[in-house]
């Protein structure tokens, strides 16, 4: 069970979203370059300490969704159904991610982001940074180490899919196409991982191909 957030954190993530949101408001407003850390505590009325105990640097203003972007993907593949295949499941939450950014109201970030070099530099480390949380998270699934090429692929295939649909005329069929082909590789890769629980060939639990682990005693 979900335990509810105490007051501090309810007022630590209130302030959060007040920095991020002031910080958005005065970048669209006046220009990413134009903008300052320090106009942005003055304006959402905190230190210039307290701003950076939310955020690490400027950038990380503009992605103010980062982390919780990386553990909603993470969770798409350890929290799905018993009987749900793994990449249908990261497509319905890649497809909701896309969706919210293809938004008319996230135009405009997503074009400042791509006239800054900095913000352009910055998603790129963080697309890294949630291939590598992916790739843990497929890798455990699978019961394979996170070094394995297939897994590293696939996980860069799936979050290489949002920046190109969400540049895509329809996203939302971008995605669907994408993942078509993500599939393929998947099927090619692992032809009898469609379950979780299945042991790759080769793995301690399974050397004569992938079967379903036992869930009795």
């Amino acid at each position: 069970m979900t335990v509810p957030p105490g007051r501090r954190e309810r007022k630590k993530a209130a302030t959060r979203r007040k920095i991020a949101d002031t910080a958005l408001r005065l970048f669209l407003e006046r220009g990413y370059g134009a903008v300052g850390i320090r106009d942005v505590a003055a304006e959402a009325d905190v230190a210039v300490t307290t701003l950076f105990s939310h955020f690490a640097s400027k950038e990380a203003l503009v992605f103010e969704q980062d982390e919780n972007f990386e553990h909603r993907l993470a969770q798409a593949v350890t929290d799905r159904a018993p009987q749900e295949p793994l990449i249908p499941a990261l497509r319905r939450e890649i497809r909701a991610m896309v969706r919210h950014c293809a938004s008319d109201s996230a135009a405009p970030i997503w074009r400042m982001i791509d006239e800054s070099p900095a913000l352009r530099q910055y998603e790129e480390s963080m697309r890294l940074r949630h291939a590598d949380s992916l790739t843990t998270a497929i890798a455990a699934d699978l019961g394979l180490s996170p070094n394995t090429t297939a897994c590293r692929t696939i996980a860069r295939f799936v979050i290489d899919s949002h920046a190109l649909a969400r540049e895509a005329a329809d996203p939302e069929a971008a995605v669907d196409e994408i993942f078509r082909m993500i599939e393929a590789a998947w099927e090619v890769t692992f032809p009898s991982r469609r379950v979780r629980g299945a042991v790759p060939e080769g793995s301690p639990e399974g050397s004569t191909g992938l079967r379903r682990r036992s869930t009795g005693p």
